[in-house]
């Protein structure tokens, strides 16, 4: 707004001292301030509301002015509630320096004034902004992105004042103005809270946005969604738009005006989508080679076409990896095989390389129920995490993909979609540096899966690394036996934890995780070696076992792995 259109309000009550000819400057925003130096709060073109209580002396306003003027101020309002008019130095330092002056009718507040301006200045903002958001919605409808998504991001931190982000399902930030550089980044643990948060919201049919504070922070979450679909086939691979503000008491206008950005931002998601059409082709062409047992030479020289398209500009790549998917949903009503893809086309990026197009590094297919990556390994170390914290013991390095990594990164928001009707199991097989290597690798990756799949949990994944452990027999044991043997060892003590609140389950636990040790086992748990004595001699009498022997020992530890 420019200054002239708040002497056509007479309800601000304000009369002008001085400035005529300046009257066309542009007001973006408003300040009340009485210190004697404002000049750190602010940024520029801010109509300045002061009580005076900084003039001490007439020598004061000259100082004062000097300032706002320097800080490139559009105009200044001084209020008579404390002085019965607007003192001459000041009038007279306005003009030399060129600041129209205004003076407050003692009737009027400033937060009259301050509610006027805000009111003018957001809306003629959003008015532009969504001028914007709709010339670059015709833009990537009709042509080429004009930007994507971080071009309308830096618009609303431009003209709305909003820092936003967008993230995928599992918190990953794919746009956002902190990703240029603008702006600290949202923390890894922060996003992650918010794609959990939202996933949440999501599975309850809640509308967006959805409010949420974390790390001491207010955020809006906006879905971005695919239309026409069961929400359950897209809960796992659609976008959020994070805004760092709270949107429960902001206008139609402007909650309208978000919504348009993520509709925008959903054209930019559904040309990435298209643009893995080809990846997909070439996974389901390389899976189904490998799954037929095609020859070796075959299988490699279809690789060779494939790694230009996975590794642009980084050539061959001498491993390859494979994960395994399986999505589950109860009821059966929904196909698991697409979900786990789109799934993993998600979860499986590089986080540092920004933006949705440059970290598009995997192929994934899709058969049954089942979905199956192929992650190519490039000859450049250090190959960077799947974590979306950098601290997280890098998912990936020059092995590889690691299982656990993968899980830490993805467990806690996947699981608030998943809700209580569905489930994901995860195998991950050793790099193979051949095409030869290629089926076992395989076979590996569904072998840890179904391990994954015989665990406790929403989220699960299993190893390469795992299969040489006790552990892979235990998926392979039948449900049956599994409960007869944990209920003959276990529930005696069960019995007698909730009869006296022994802790006899805890005690068997700790012992078998210090190997027998008494000491270390009595100062983990804080007992004295005596009272550890005396449970451990507990548990034996109820059970019939020794637990000094080796086979005895192990029969409890694989008990309470399977129960």
């Amino acid at each position: 707004m420019r200054l002239r259109a708040l002497l056509e309000t007479d309800a601000l009550g304000l009369r002008l001292l001085g400035g005529e000819d300046e009257l066309d400057r542009t007001v973006r925003g408003v300040m009340t301030t009485d210190l004697r130096d404002p000049s750190r709060y602010l940024s520029g073109g801010e109509l300045v509301l002061t009580g005076l209580a900084w003039r001490r002396e007439p020598e004061d306003s000259e100082r004062f002015v000097r300032i706002l003027a320097a800080a490139g101020v559009a105009g200044l309002a001084a209020g008579e509630a404390e002085m019965a008019s607007t003192p001459d130095d000041l009038v007279l330092a306005c003009a030399r320096h060129r600041m129209p002056l205004f003076s407050v009718d003692e009737d009027v507040s400033f937060a009259s004034i301050t509610e006027h301006v805000v009111r003018q200045v957001s809306g003629e903002r959003a008015g532009d902004l969504a001028a914007v958001v709709d010339r670059h919605r015709r833009l990537m409808t009709t042509g080429p992105a004009g930007g994507g998504p971080e071009v309308v991001l830096d618009l609303l931190g431009s003209d709305l004042d909003l820092r936003a982000w967008v993230l995928s399902p599992s918190g990953r930030p794919i746009a956002g103005s902190s990703l240029a550089g603008a702006g600290p980044a949202l923390p890894a643990a922060v996003s992650a809270t918010l794609a959990g948060e939202h996933l949440a919201a999501s599975r309850t049919g809640r509308r967006g946005p959805h409010r949420i504070t974390a790390a001491g922070a207010t955020y809006s979450l906006f879905p971005i969604r695919s239309s026409g679909r069961d929400l359950r086939e897209t809960v796992l691979s659609d976008w959020l738009l994070a805004v760092e503000a709270d949107a429960g008491d902001w206008p139609e206008e402007r909650l309208d005006l978000l919504h348009g950005v993520t509709q925008l931002i959903a054209v930019e998601r559904d040309r990435r989508e298209a643009a893995r059409t080809v990846r997909r082709r070439l996974a389901q062409e390389v899976l189904e080679l490998v799954q037929t047992g095609a020859a070796p030479a075959e299988i490699a020289a279809r690789l060779r076409v494939a790694a230009p398209v996975l590794l642009p500009g980084l050539g061959t790549a001498p491993h390859w990896q494979i994960v395994v998917a399986r999505v589950e949903w109860e009821g059966g009503d929904i196909p698991g095989g697409p979900v786990a893809q789109a799934l993993l086309e998600e979860v499986l990026v590089d986080p540092d390389a920004i933006g949705p197009d440059p970290s598009d590094r995997i192929a994934v297919a899709h058969t049954g129920d089942e979905a199956v990556a192929l992650v190519p390994l490039p000859s450049v170390p250090p190959v960077p995490s799947v974590s979306s914290d950098a601290d997280a013991e890098g998912a990936v390095d020059v092995t590889g993909l690691h299982a656990d990594a993968l899980l830490a990164a993805i467990r806690e928001p996947l699981s608030r979609g998943l809700a209580d009707d569905g489930r994901l199991t995860l195998g991950v097989s050793a790099a193979v540096h051949s095409a030869e290597g290629l089926r076992g690798a395989l076979e590996e990756a569904r072998h840890a899966r179904r391990v994954a799949a015989a665990r406790p949990g929403r989220v699960c994944a299993a190893g390469h690394q795992e299969l040489a452990s006790h552990v892979l027999l235990l998926p392979f044991v039948p449900d049956d036996v599994r409960r007869a043997f944990t209920a003959r060892l276990l529930d005696p003590l069960r019995d007698y934890d909730r009869r006296h609140r022994a802790e006899l389950i805890p005690t068997l636990e700790a012992f078998l995780d210090c190997d027998g040790s008494w000491t270390r086992c009595a100062t983990r748990l804080h007992l004295h070696v005596n009272t550890l004595r005396y449970r451990v001699g507990r548990i034996e009498q109820l059970t019939g076992r020794d637990l000094s022997r080796l086979e005895d020992k192990l029969d409890f530890f694989l008990a309470l792995r399977m129960s």
